[in-house]
């Protein structure tokens, strides 16, 4: 694969930055595809301007490094083999990003920042709960991933507007932001920072936003968020938070939807500005 935003570091050793995809979309319960989002992400972003207005930075010369994709025979083996390696990342005190892929990608990451930063929680932006004990036999399934990170350490939920009834009850109701009830005023936003611990792992599953701006999702919903609603609420975070890592998952390219492969590419390099800079 090409260096993600045209790679400012030609190995390992020179980045602060590592950008890990993970080619693996075993799980998904509609549209496949994820499997795809890596590699059409990191092509938009090769395309995009290295330069943040909004934090008069470039986030690039911090250095930036793509390494190879992660995969897996089966859900059980990609978990296995995403812990691993960025847990190696980890240790050489890397900021990790992780591309997914399917959600279920998030799992061993979490596992993995969970050996280095004890304290931390994490923080999902989503349309969907993800808190089904198992999925079709699946326990590793991208609708089960928050109900294995519940065991890891505790969270937060932002945009949902999807679940079981089963699911509902599972929540903490002091940690869900309902997508009905932060469409009209940011009030929530300080709230929903006030619940998070000072070590943050964001998952940003892409269908989060809605659909009229990323339809190329698997199991896009109505009702999303919007992209500077997104930032700016990401912003907060990282000015009142340790963002210690984050993925975003979920992008199924579509052939005539490339403008979301360029949002994506775009959200990630906002959060690290705003990590980095903001």
């Amino acid at each position: 694969m090409e260096q993600y935003v045209g790679g400012s570091a030609d190995n390992v050793d020179k980045a602060k930055i590592v950008i890990l995809p993970v080619v693996f979309d075993g799980t998904s319960s509609w549209m496949k595809g994820a499997d795809k989002g890596p590699e059409a992400l990191i092509d938009a972003s090769l395309h995009l301007e290295t330069y943040d207005i909004e934090t008069d930075s470039e986030v690039v010369k911090e250095g930036i490094f793509t390494d190879e994709p992660i995969t897996g025979k089966d859900a059980t083996e990609m978990v296995q083999n995403v812990q691993k390696r960025v847990s190696e990342l980890l240790s050489q005190d890397k900021k990790v990003v992780l591309l997914g892929g399917e959600h279920s990608i998030s799992i061993g990451s979490v596992l993995a920042f969970k050996e280095k930063f004890p304290k931390m929680c994490k923080l999902q932006i989503d349309a969907h709960a993800d808190l089904l004990d198992e999925y079709k036999g699946e326990k590793f399934s991208h609708a089960s991933v928050m109900a294995r990170v519940k065991d890891i350490c505790p969270f937060v939920q932002v945009g949902i507007r999807s679940c079981s009834q089963g699911e509902r009850k599972d929540m903490v109701d002091d940690n869900v932001f309902f997508a009905k009830d932060i469409m009209d005023d940011d009030s929530w936003m300080d709230k929903a920072v006030d619940r998070l611990d000072e070590e943050v792992y964001v998952t940003i599953d892409l269908d989060a936003l809605d659909p009229s701006i990323m339809p190329a999702t698997g199991t896009p919903e109505p009702g999303g968020m919007g992209y500077w609603q997104l930032l700016k609420f990401l912003k907060k975070v990282s000015a009142k938070k340790k963002i210690i890592g984050f993925d975003v998952v979920e992008l199924c390219p579509r052939e005539g939807q490339e403008h979301c492969n360029v949002l994506s590419a775009r959200l990630i390099y906002k959060l690290l500005s705003y990590m980095y800079y903001g």
